[in-house]
């Protein structure tokens, strides 16, 4: 979720308020095994694009993942050391309090935001990346020497689809990702009601494409990085954004027969969607950790179920 600052930006800016470097070899960042380490989060969506992609590659045995606690205070994410919740994990190489602590090792001057995932060098002592639509690049190919071939072989982002995939990540993270919380975190009954309604009409663009194509998947006919990159948002729709963030003209499992059943294949039929969300992680750091627009900071136990059966 985007809180201190924001949880996500999608490209870099010239000052240091963020890594944007490439695992490569030949490169500053040369892909090792247990090298690299993942600090992340089952909350927000972007963190969980790289727990996905990080998945969907059999990375777990090259890269070691720490989960952060959802319940995020004013130093941003916290570790289970200071934050226990079930799932959520100490940081396992420092011992820090909280994520913030992570940039500020990386850089002492570092004024950008806070944000998971982050992908850190053991070796150089820094961070590689904190860009998610990077991160997922970078796990997409760059250890395929260290996997077994039928992983190797797995391409998210195959170039004969990379100009299609970019184009859908595109409109998706301006009009769905960023729209969300346009709404949710508007301050005027006239930005909510412009934003809400955009968003809207974003959703509808993708239930047209859906049920055009007639596929399970956005681009191609086979799961790629623009189904990665859609889905985290989708799945915390009904659960989080219609409620805490008033999306509620229409939930997907009512008002969206193409994108509901596309979300439910996903989850049931893969399981680096399916294990790499945790309900009660997503509503208690959106409900808890926004006290500004729920300040009971009660946690609503529906929808029940979160997902719909196929």
């Amino acid at each position: 979720m985007a809180t201190n600052k924001a949880e996500g930006n999608d490209s870099a800016t010239s000052a240091r308020l963020s890594f944007c470097e490439y695992i490569e070899k030949g490169g500053k960042f040369e892909p090792e095994k247990d090298r690299y380490h993942l600090y992340s989060s089952y909350a927000g969506p972007w963190a969980a694009r790289a727990l996905i992609l990080h998945k969907l590659k059999g990375l777990e045995t090259i890269i070691p993942v720490t989960i952060v606690s959802p319940k995020m205070d004013d130093q941003g994410w916290p570790f289970a050391q200071v934050s226990p919740f079930p799932g959520a994990e100490e940081d396992p190489l420092f011992k820090a309090e909280h994520v913030k602590e992570l940039y500020l090792r990386a850089d002492p001057n570092y004024g950008g935001s806070f944000t998971v995932p982050v992908l850190w060098d053991k070796k150089l002592q820094t961070i590689v990346n904190n860009e998610s639509s990077e991160i997922i690049r970078i796990f997409n190919s760059a250890f395929n020497d260290f996997l077994p071939p039928e992983k190797a072989a797995l391409d998210f982002s195959p170039e004969k689809l990379r100009t299609e995939i970019d184009t859908i990540n595109e409109w998706v993270f301006t009009d769905i990702h960023l729209g969300v919380y346009k709404a949710g975190l508007a301050t005027s009954q006239e930005d909510y009601d412009k934003a809400v309604t955009d968003l809207f009409k974003a959703l509808d663009r993708v239930e047209k494409h859906l049920t055009d194509s007639g596929s399970d998947y956005l681009v191609g006919n086979t799961l790629t990085e623009a189904d990665v990159r859609l889905l985290p948002t989708i799945i915390r729709f009904d659960p989080v954004y219609v409620g805490q963030f008033k999306c509620n003209i229409r939930t997907i499992r009512d008002g969206y027969p193409a994108i509901h059943k596309w979300m439910r294949n996903l989850y049931w039929n893969n399981p680096a969607f399916k294990d790499t969300i945790d309900f009660d992680h997503v509503k208690v750091c959106y409900y808890w950790s926004l006290p500004s627009i729920n300040p009971t900071r009660i946690v609503p136990v529906g929808p029940v179920p979160h997902v719909l059966p196929l």
